[in-house]
């Protein structure tokens, strides 16, 4: 999954994330289309709104290549 699976499967929508992260709705989206590399920090916060285990946001970034930065 990535991380727009994983949003979705927590029956949210980006504007939720952001309530529940502190994530601007920018960087949300930014996240899930590998445009912007979250920090650690914004992972743990996006495995809490989730409600998943941390690795499984790490790995979800894997798949989405948010982890390079994309010019």
């Amino acid at each position: 999954m990535n991380l727009k699976d994983l949003r979705i499967k927590a029956h949210l929508t980006q504007e939720q994330t952001s309530k529940l992260t502190g994530l601007s709705i920018k960087f949300i989206s930014d996240m899930e289309n590998g445009r912007r590399n979250p920090s650690d920090k914004a992972k743990i916060k996006l495995a809490k709104a989730y409600r998943v285990k941390p690795v499984d946001i790490f790995e979800a970034c894997q798949r989405t290549k948010c982890s390079v930065i994309q010019t």
